[in-house]
């Protein structure tokens, strides 16, 4: 069954970066997202930052929180949920 944060962050990362030609389905949730797997550079990283704090009222505190939720869909899904108490 599919997670459906998961399904949601996927959608939010093709729509947020307009990644052209990558479909939400492309991305392996366990994959990297920064440096190899998406290759999303640090300009990527901070709207992507800006994008999912704004959508689920949560602050990303530190560059290290942030490298830490932005490894891989899965680590955003659970540094999301762990913020939200959902």
């Amino acid at each position: 069954m599919t997670d459906p944060l998961i399904t949601r962050l996927k959608h939010l990362i093709v729509d947020t970066l307009h990644l052209d030609g990558v479909t939400p389905d492309d991305i392996d949730e366990k994959a990297p997202l920064i440096g190899s797997g998406l290759a999303l550079d640090s300009i990527d990283a901070l709207e992507l930052v800006v994008k999912i704090e704004k959508e689920f009222g949560i602050k990303i505190g530190s560059s290290e929180e942030s490298r830490q939720a932005l490894a891989s869909v899965n680590n955003l899904a659970d540094f999301i949920r762990t913020r939200t108490g959902k």
